[in-house]
């Protein structure tokens, strides 16, 4: 057996693909995974794999290639951007001499270091635990069985691979009853969000898409961001202001392509800010050649967690780094003179049949109006004006109204109140819906809304 190194800093990383050329985009995002887990790149290594071989996933060709690679480089670390059976990862271990960390490992150790509040750590140390129970192997052969009891009980106990297993699913036990207090606590939470009718928005995104710094941006919160993979693994939950009324927005984790299931198990109550959301801003990196593909790995990983048909708006972010031609029917790629360029604008489109989508910069402040308009539209915050009268019987209506802020006047007598209102239709409608809404049918008309009094019984 060879002596671990506690280092584990210097690089050695394994690209495997099928036939054809390995993907430049995949490579640049394992590097970028390497160095956000606090690895320096010694050497990257790339490996044909047509049928991978059960005992090291790499031929015994390309694994000499492996060693003397990381001879050369000084590396210490072996990082292999697939996913390794304990077998194949001991192997591994063993012929290089080196520790091997698959991508699962990687991206686990990201979120050990990113994990800030109670539940991410207890949610990361979950994940890890599951991970390493497929890796317990018999390291103990001085202790192959353990031997006690009184005279008459005495026998074969258990080995030490079976006491490390018994121990760590002790562990994993306690963590999941832990997990289940948080979550039924942001249950709590997320219940008394909805009890305040705010609409609830979720930014959703790659990872690194600059989904933290826009929420910043909107909410004037400090919420940690870095141009780095996984900079966000907490959520954060703010209630911004828009021009029809206020909503809840929740910054979220970001995803990648290939994400482990263990993980997205693990932070099912992460996710679920994205699942329980009335609407998603999908947040994507304007200036990334495969923008389109992550969009499409988001949306695949949106269907997992079962938020995949919930309402979306595009928000196409770095636009700073983007450049559009002056004249919009010149062609940048053709031939001739050259021609002339200047950044890129933000804008709202609005495809038929399709996602809206704001193209903005959230580090420059560029095309946030823009993004507000989107919300409004998207969460149907239209306002409706209008006075109301509100019987004493209904005071828990009027009680209502005041807590929403949509009061601007109001003149009382034993008979009840005139109320002058100022309202977000969906707030209307809400409010419509519950004991004592007729008595805003005024404003229903007034809005060009349909009612049904049998909705909203007076009592």
């Amino acid at each position: 057996m060879f002596e671990r190194s506690r280092k584990g800093e210097h690089a050695l990383l394994i690209q495997p693909h099928a036939g054809g050329p390995p993907d430049e985009e995949l490579l640049e995002e394992f590097a970028d995974l390497a160095r956000s887990a606090g690895a320096t790149v010694a050497s990257l290594l790339t490996a044909r794999i047509d049928r991978p071989n059960p005992a090291t996933l790499i031929g015994s060709g390309k694994l000499e290639e492996v060693r003397a690679a990381a001879e050369a480089s000084g590396a210490d670390l072996i990082l292999v951007n697939h996913p390794l059976s304990p077998v194949q990862e001991r192997n591994l271990e063993r012929a290089l001499q080196r520790r091997v960390v698959d991508r699962t490992g990687l991206i686990l150790d990201i979120f050990a270091q990113r994990a800030q509040s109670h539940e991410g750590k207890l949610q990361v140390e979950l994940a890890q635990l599951r991970h390493l129970a497929t890796r317990l192997v018999r390291g103990w052969t001085h202790l192959e069985r353990q031997r006690g009891g009184s005279i008459g009980l005495r026998g074969p106990g258990e080995t030490q691979l079976e006491t490390d297993r018994r121990l760590l699913q002790k562990r994993v036990d306690i963590l999941q009853k832990r997990l289940e207090k948080v979550e039924v606590q942001r249950t709590q939470m997320r219940r008394a969000r909805v009890r305040s009718e705010l609409p609830r928005v979720a930014l959703v995104g790659y990872t690194n898409a600059g989904k933290s710094t826009l929420f910043n941006t909107l909410t004037g919160a400090e919420a940690y961001a870095d141009d780095r993979l996984f900079a966000t693994l907490d959520p954060t939950v703010r209630r911004i202001e828009l021009s029809g009324g206020s909503a809840v927005l929740a910054d979220t984790v970001g995803f990648v392509r290939d994400l482990p299931h263990e993980l997205v198990a693990a932070f099912r109550s992460t996710l679920s800010e994205a699942r329980e959301a009335d609407l998603l801003l999908h947040v994507v990196d304007a200036a990334d050649p495969a923008r389109q593909e992550r969009i499409a790995q988001v949306d695949s990983v949106l269907a997992e967690v079962g938020a995949g048909d919930l309402p979306q708006v595009l928000v196409f972010n770095k636009i700073d780094r983007l450049a559009e031609p002056v004249d919009p029917d010149a062609n940048p790629s053709g031939e001739g003179e050259p021609v002339e360029m200047r950044r890129f604008a933000p804008r709202l489109d609005r495809p038929a049949g399709g996602r809206p989508r704001v193209w903005l910069s959230a580090r420059e402040g560029q095309g946030l109006d823009l993004l507000r308009q989107a919300l409004v539209e998207a969460l149907e915050l239209r306002h409706v004006a209008g006075r109301v009268r509100i019987p004493p019987q209904a005071a828990k209506l009027r009680a209502r109204l005041h807590e929403l802020g949509a009061v601007r006047a109001e003149q009382g007598d034993e008979a009840g109140w005139d109320v002058e209102v100022d309202m977000a239709i969906s707030d209307l409608q809400r409010l419509f819906a519950q004991a004592h809404g007729e008595w805003l049918r005024p404003l229903i008309e007034a809005a060009g809304l349909d009612g049904d009094p049998a909705d909203a019984p007076l009592d």
